[in-house]
């Protein structure tokens, strides 16, 4: 261990202070003493003044609080503002009050650096009470001669005044700690107010005075030793789990679940711009199948098929009651503004059931409501309330009639019948990139990741303050459908020192093994609901489970939202895909058949597999979700 002389600051500091005093007199004077009253009384002036002081300070150890004490020369000088004589001829004073001033004051350092503040009493032991006073001529008649200036002491002075003062500074070190001798130079201004500074026993006359300058100070400092031990950095074991993908493309068919809620922005009872409004004459061309027509986001992913679904929500609606004249609907709309807002909402849906789809106006009721009949924010809620209010305004769809609704449901809160889609599958989360840094949380602050191809190319990654991160092959690789990387790790630790290690993987682009079909659910739940599955279980035991291939594998993926605990959310993501294994595996039991494969897994918020953005109230709401695909048997391996 090396060691290093250095030294603390001072605790007592000794130097001088010099400044201005701008000095402003206020009242009046006309007697100066007792051989000379003046015609008129002067009123008012100001002037400028030297302050040159020794100075002492102590600070206390280990804290803000200190003392002061500066004792010297102080100028009161001034000029007084010319009045003119019952003569009419102007009249000067000038004044040279100049004192010893003692001047203790207690200092402290609110924020534990160089500025400070300081206040205390002012002891003033008079030194010159002198003026000079003229009296000029008349200008009506310049032939005059003036009186010749009287320079003389004013009458009555007070040889001794108390007042006060208070004031502020900043040490500026000049000084390094190695060097034991440490120079501090201080600018500062304080203020000494008017009560008390009555110069003369007599008349009415004060002085109020503010003070510019800076002192010079130096102190020694206590020496004392730093060790400058190792430092022991908490291990970290870095590994890189690259997934063996194989060659392929599978097709995928999706079933989406279909939220019957429509969020409106705060502030706003219309149709937010983020749903898709067609036009009267689109309603013909318009198919829920075929949604991504009526869209023109970019529907490469699940994610983005599955809110294009949602997205689409009314118009779905309304193709389902035009295609079922006997169906009906109420539409509930909530919001904290009261009944009256909420019932606009839902009359703002209405109206573009009516006018855009040519739906009777006769086949749909309104209400307004302060909250929904089914709140995200629950009674005694502390967690993100601002997020779950936005989640309760809503218009929400209500329904008796089968053909808008999930099969083997019904009543006003039954989910919409769910939209099938054909498509190409992205990626699965178990097919990304795994890096783990494990102990990184303690060892630093940050740390990212550098990968380098065959050719020199470098991608950066990061940074990241989680210990384990999944990155999708597709990212790493780019156009190439495999490629060999060089990998490091470089942590970031608190004192700023750079931690680095090494890696090599091989990628490869994620495909299942040849084409095969496969088929794909999701089922929805309300905020922070494990056992919402139940409004499910027949959805599941009767349409799910059948559709599941002989010696298949069942791959079972819970998800929340971001909102609360990620440890807690990480036990509810779990909790839901093992409500959806236990269902599925009765059906399959009841059936006699025992060969199918199941994958569970829970990813709580993981904010990198989950597969909303959790900005809209909608994104979470889909965020709270199970997605559960059902594989062939040559996949099921």
């Amino acid at each position: 261990m090396a060691q290093e002389a250095q030294y603390e600051k001072p605790t007592w500091l000794f130097g001088v202070a010099a400044g201005a005093n701008f000095n402003f007199y206020r009242g009046t004077t006309q007697r100066l003493n007792s051989g000379l009253t003046v015609p008129a009384a002067f009123k008012d002036g100001d002037g400028i003044g030297l302050f040159a002081a020794p100075l002492v300070e102590y600070h206390f150890p280990n804290s803000v609080w200190g003392i002061m004490l500066q004792s010297g020369y102080d100028s009161r000088q001034g000029d007084w503002d010319q009045v003119t004589s019952p003569c009419n001829c102007p009249m000067d004073l000038s004044s040279d009050l100049s004192y010893i001033t003692v001047e203790p004051s207690l200092r402290i350092a609110p924020f534990k650096n160089g500025f400070y503040l300081y206040g205390g009493p002012r002891l003033a032991f008079n030194l010159d009470k002198s003026f000079t006073y003229e009296k000029g001529i008349n200008p009506a008649y310049p032939e005059q001669t003036a009186d010749p200036a009287v320079n003389e002491d004013f009458g009555d002075v007070e040889n001794t005044i108390i007042s006060m003062q208070v004031g502020a500074g900043f040490d500026i070190p000049l000084s390094s700690n190695k060097q034991k001798t440490q120079f501090v130079l201080s600018p500062f201004v304080a203020f000494h107010p008017y009560f008390g500074q009555n110069p003369r026993a007599t008349e009415s006359w004060n002085i109020t005075t503010i003070r510019a300058g800076a002192t010079l100070k130096f102190g020694m400092g206590r020496k004392s030793v730093i060790e400058e031990a190792e430092v022991v950095r908490p291990s970290i074991a870095f590994t890189v789990d690259s997934p063996m993908n194989l060659q392929g493309e599978r097709i995928i068919s999706e079933t989406f679940p279909l939220s019957n809620y429509i969020y409106m922005d705060k502030g706003s009872t219309a149709i937010p711009n983020r749903y898709v409004l067609l036009e009267k004459d689109q309603v013909k061309n318009f198919k829920e199948d075929q949604v991504e027509v009526n869209n023109t986001t970019n529907l490469s992913g699940r994610a983005k098929r599955e809110m294009a679904v949602y997205y689409n929500v009314l118009n779905i609606l309304g193709d389902r009651m035009g295609k079922n004249p006997d169906a009906t609907i109420t539409l509930v709309g909530s919001t904290e503004t009261g009944k009256e807002d909420g019932k606009t909402m839902a009359g703002s849906v209405k109206t573009y059931l009516v006018e855009v789809f040519g739906i009777n106006a006769s086949r749909i009721a309104v209400e307004g409501r302060t909250e929904p009949k089914i709140p995200s924010k629950k009674p005694g809620g502390t967690l993100e309330l601002d997020l779950l209010r936005e989640e309760d305004r809503r218009v929400s769809v209500e329904s008796n009639s089968p053909a808008l609704l999930m099969e083997f449901q019904s009543g006003p809160n039954a989910p919409l019948k769910p939209v099938s889609l054909k498509g190409i599958q992205e990626a699965p989360a178990e097919s990304y990139v795994t890096f783990k840094a494990e102990g990184a949380k303690e060892a630093f602050t940050t740390w990212k990741l550098e990968l380098t191809d065959e050719k020199g190319n470098v991608k950066n990654y990061g940074p990241y303050t989680e210990e384990e991160v999944s990155i999708p092959g597709k990212t790493i690789l780019g156009s190439s459908t495999k490629g060999d990387f060089k990998v490091k790790m470089i942590g970031t630790a608190s004192d700023g020192e750079i931690v680095t290690k090494e890696s090599k993987i091989n990628v490869v682009l994620w495909a299942p093994s040849e084409l095969e079909e496969g088929m794909r659910f999701s089922i929805l739940y309300q905020f922070d609901d494990a056992k919402a599955i139940a409004m499910y279980e027949k959805y599941l035991t009767e349409v799910v489970a059948p559709k599941i291939p002989k010696n298949g594998k069942v791959i079972i993926h819970g998800h929340t939202d971001a909102i609360g605990e990620t440890g807690s959310n990480q036990i509810l993501s779990l909790a839901r895909a093992n409500d959806v294994k236990k269902i599925l595996e009765n059906a399959l039991l009841k059936s006699n058949r025992k060969d199918v494969q199941f994958e569970v897994q829970g990813f709580g918020e993981d904010t990198a597999k989950s597969p909303f953005g959790n900005k809209l109230p909608e994104e979470r709401s889909y965020n709270r979700t199970v997605v559960i695909d059902l594989l062939p048997a040559n996949s099921a391996s």
